[in-house]
Formats: structure tokens, C-alpha cells, sequence
């Protein structure tokens, strides 16, 4: 900044300045200070323009640096909420596809079981009906050969009654 080198060059004329004996005082070069200080007013209002633009672009470079801060932390906070609710919803699931599988396992487990208990008795009961009929076969059998046995004795009659006839 020209502004500090014009401070530098007013130090440097009063450390020049002759000192006066006794009085505490120096004698300067009026018109050699009179023109630093002019200059220093004409190069005062381009370096505060300067400085104020410095600042100025520094808040706004510092500004925009806490709004990318906050909209990351924004963005990373949305985002572990979403992870952490989809890791949510991803249990719920989990849990209520446990619930549905096993119910439809017991309810698989209760469909066999009726099914088997309902062949069984099916089979039961055409079990009984096969040992009827075997019995009423059986019984048919037995009357079949009672009445073939009967025939063959009634013929055994007769054909030993018809020779003693012929006699």
C-alpha cells in the first residue's frame, strides 16, 4: 500500500529534522512535509477504496465459504436421517417378511396337517367299505360253494335214488 510507503517517508523527514538544545524541539522542513501529506491525501481515498474492497471481498468469500459449510452439513444431515430411516423401513421389513413367512409356514403346517387327517380319514372309511364288501364277498363265496355243495348232494341223492328206481 503507497499510503504506508507516504507514513515511511513522513516518520523518516521528522527523524531528520534538526534538534533544537534545551527547547525539546526539532526544526523540519516545512514544504518537504506539506507535500508528503498532500500526497498521502491523494493517495489515501484509492488505497481505502482498496482496503474496503478487500474487506468487503473477503466477508463475501467467507460468507459464501459458511453457506457451502451449512449447506453440507445440511446435505450430510438429510442424508444420515435417510439412511437412518431407510435402515428403519429395511428392519420393518425384515420383521414383517419374519412375521408373514412364518405365518405362512404355520398356516402350511396346519393345510398339511388337515390334509392328512382328512385322507386318513378318507382312507378309513374306504377301509371300512373293502372290509364289508370283503366281508359280504366272503360271505357270498361261502354261500356260493354252500349252495354248489347242496346241488351236488341233491344230484348225488337223486342219481343214487335212480338206480335203486330202476331195481
Amino acid at each position: 500500500m503507497e499510503i504506508l510507503e507516504l507514513i515511511d517517508a513522513l516518520e523518516d523527514t521528522i527523524e531528520r529534522g534538526v534538534n533544537i538544545p534545551l527547547a525539546g524541539k526539532s526544526l523540519l522542513d516545512k514544504d518537504e512535509l506539506l507535500d508528503i501529506i498532500q500526497e498521502m491525501r491523494l493517495k489515501l481515498p484509492d488505497d481505502l477504496k482498496q482496503a474496503k474492497w478487500v474487506k468487503e471481498e473477503r466477508q463475501r468469500i467467507l460468507l459464501d465459504a459458511q453457506k457451502e459449510a451449512n449447506d453440507i452439513i445440511k446435505s450430510t444431515e438429510d442424508k444420515i436421517i435417510s439412511m437412518i430411516n431407510e435402515n428403519e423401513i429395511t428392519k420393518r421389513a425384515k420383521i414383517q417378511a419374519e412375521e408373514i413367512i412364518s405365518n405362512a409356514n404355520k398356516r402350511a403346517r396346519e393345510i398339511k396337517q388337515g390334509t392328512r387327517s382328512y385322507a386318513d380319514d378318507i382312507l378309513s372309511d374306504m377301509e371300512k367299505i373293502m372290509e364289508k364288501t370283503l366281508a359280504t364277498l366272503r360271505q357270498n363265496r361261502i354261500e356260493l360253494h354252500e349252495a354248489a355243495r347242496k346241488k351236488q348232494e341233491k344230484q348225488e341223492q337223486e342219481a343214487s335214488a335212480k338206480p335203486n328206481e330202476e331195481e
